[in-house]
């Protein structure tokens, strides 16, 4: 486990250096296996990585492609970071779960040991009344006993009908769309359910809040790069793949033993593919035409299955004040179709800059111009009073387009196995979790332990 890649081992070519790609590339390394990951862009990270830019004064800032948290449910993402050298205190601030708005109104957990933190959060929580904590308490009650299950058809709207309009705008709506990117009326109530035994239910201190203090790129994929070559694999930068092909009888193979497979005209004994869906499924499909028959419409049916996947967009719309401070790392907002950001991040109480805020757009809908005045005019309403005559200029909107799939009730996720030895990892393919990056680490290590012998 502590030695290089093994030259005698499983050769695995891993195809996207995104989350999941480096999650599976770190577990067939840990295993003693050779992993190649080839990465068409000049960095690491995939859909959550860092990005320059420079402050109105000129000085050069480190923002990410989207502002992201962790939470401590996430140990399987924890567990890697650590495993390549990232350890939560040098990157990670852990704070108790907190919802609360610029007034002081909203949820925040207490330093208690669960689930009662989460029963002295909702006791405790601002601007509810008596009725609607007791309307929550009794729901989460139902829940619990119900197993945490509920009809595959059923909505966060529906699971949550019941409840009192206050705790659905400030706690179950913002709770919703920052996990399952989705907004209640369409979000799977299972997925959602299970997000909540995961982190109000899990035990202690998985409900808290992780927010990174360091870039996304050096939150784990830059590490996991450095750790990967130390330990022999490799890892090749601006290196598109162009070329699939299966070169043994995938019909003699179990599901589970690796195929032989060229990448680019590289053998390899096995391939996981972990790029982003939609280029997947395109990439897989484009492939199909040379394959052999068997192999051909196994890759047409897993393309098609990801093809029926809708995505929702997520924009981070980043603003400096000079001098500026929240009164917390992370606020949430009031949000409405014409005020359309969910929470503000003090990039400043992060390890950047202080009067850096980060505005977080889940399930995002406006072009960026419009998104990005509808924001700063947010911002002015609702952090008025803490700007105290400061001016909050924009600094850059980042809007990706497809940044998760849409959790909707009943979704069908396309399966891990593509054919014998090709297997897909990605926070989309089927799984418990939403797209997340405890769903996509999740995936990449199950990838790679399926292709590995026992």
């Amino acid at each position: 486990m502590g030695g290089k890649a093994g030259t005698s081992g499983v050769r695995v070519a891993i195809v996207g250096a995104g989350w999941a790609g480096l999650a599976a590339a770190v577990t067939v390394t840990a295993a003693g296996h050779h992993a190649t990951v080839f990465e068409a862009a000049h960095a690491v990270g995939g859909r959550a990585r860092a990005i320059n830019d420079t402050l109105p004064d000129g000085t050069p800032v480190t923002l990410d492609n989207g502002q992201h948290i962790l939470i401590g449910a996430y140990t399987e993402t924890l567990r890697l970071m650590a495993q390549v050298g990232m350890h939560e205190p040098q990157c990670l601030l852990r704070t108790p779960l907190t919802l609360q708005f610029p007034d002081g109104d909203g949820l925040r957990l207490p330093r208690w040991p669960a689930p009662l933190d989460a029963l002295g959060g909702i006791a405790m929580a601002r601007g509810w009344t008596l009725a609607d904590k007791w309307a929550l308490l009794r729901a989460a009650t139902g829940w619990q006993l119900g197993g945490f299950r509920c009809a595959a058809s059923t909505s966060v709207a529906q699971l949550c009908s019941g409840l009192p309009e206050r705790v659905m705008e400030t706690m179950i709506e913002p709770l919703c769309v920052s996990a399952l990117n989705t907004p209640a009326p369409r979000a799977s109530g299972q997925v959602f359910l299970r997000v909540l035994r995961d982190a109000l239910f899990g035990g202690s201190g998985s409900s808290n809040l992780l927010l990174p203090t360091v870039d996304l790129g050096r939150l784990f994929p830059q590490a996991a790069v450095t750790w990967l070559e130390l330990k022999g694999s490799t890892v090749l930068l601006d290196q598109r793949v162009t070329s699939l092909q299966s070169t043994g009888d995938a019909n003699t193979q179990r599901s589970t033993t690796p195929a032989a497979w060229r990448v680019n005209g590289i053998a390899f004994d096995a391939a996981v593919w972990a790029t982003s869906a939609s280029n997947a499924a395109l990439a897989l499909a484009q492939q199909a035409p040379a394959a052999p028959d068997s192999i051909a419409d196994a890759l047409r049916t897993w393309a098609a299955v990801t093809e029926q996947l809708q995505h929702e967009a997520i924009a981070t719309v980043y603003a400096y004040a000079p001098g500026l401070q929240l009164p917390q790392p992370m606020l949430s907002l009031r949000c409405d179709a014409d005020h359309p950001a969910q929470f503000v991040f003090d990039r400043g109480q992060l390890g950047g800059p202080q009067g850096l805020l980060a505005f977080v757009v889940s399930a995002s809908t406006q072009d960026r111009v419009t998104l990005q005045q509808q924001v700063l005019h947010q911002a002015d309403l609702q952090l008025g009073a803490l700007l105290q005559e400061r001016t909050l200029s924009p600094l850059q909107t980042v809007v990706e387009k497809r940044a998760t799939f849409a959790c909707v009730p009943g979704l069908v996720r396309p399966p891990q196995q593509v054919a014998p030895g090709l297997l897909a990892c990605g926070d989309y393919v089927d799984g418990p979790y939403p797209a997340t990056l405890e769903g996509a680490v999740r995936s990449g290590v199950a990838a790679a332990s399926l292709l590995m012998p026992a």
